[in-house]
């Protein structure tokens, strides 16, 4: 990750001890929730609520310093990988998230049957189904 302190004043944030946290947090753990990277927070730097947490994702998020993912049903997750236009794989079973690149050409990735005049710059896809290590967890389940 670049010097997180760097990117907070190239996008006109005070640098504080909460934001660098946050940020690193995220970095260390992609896809985690808000209560997850508030617990990553507290190791980082101690006391902190998590209404302040909370905050400093709103923050991120609304200077693009991180995205926010919203998958059906789920909690909200937070990653710093927005410089692009990726989708993700979610395990059904034990919630594992993964990365997925764009598969067919360009940004947004995915072109709408009918646009309905509107000018379409990103595409969001979450594909569901069960990780390899769920697999196999089931087919052991179903051999017993």
């Amino acid at each position: 990750m670049i010097d997180p302190a760097r990117l907070l004043r190239e996008r006109g944030l005070q640098v504080t001890a909460q934001r660098l946290a946050v940020l690193r947090a995220v970095s260390a753990k992609p896809h985690a929730t808000a209560d997850e990277i508030a617990e990553e927070v507290r190791a980082i730097i101690g006391a902190i609520s998590r209404q302040a947490v909370y905050d400093a994702l709103a923050v991120l998020v609304d200077k693009s310093l991180l995205r926010r993912i919203q998958p059906a049903r789920s909690p909200a997750l937070y990653e710093d990988r927005v410089d692009d236009n990726h989708h993700h794989i979610i395990c059904r079973i034990c919630g594992k998230t993964t990365d997925v690149d764009c598969t067919v050409g360009e940004r947004p990735c995915l072109i709408a049957a009918d646009d309905q005049g509107y000018e379409i710059d990103e595409a969001e896809v979450i594909f569901w189904g069960k990780c390899p290590e769920c697999r196999k967890a089931s087919s052991v389940l179903e051999t017993n």
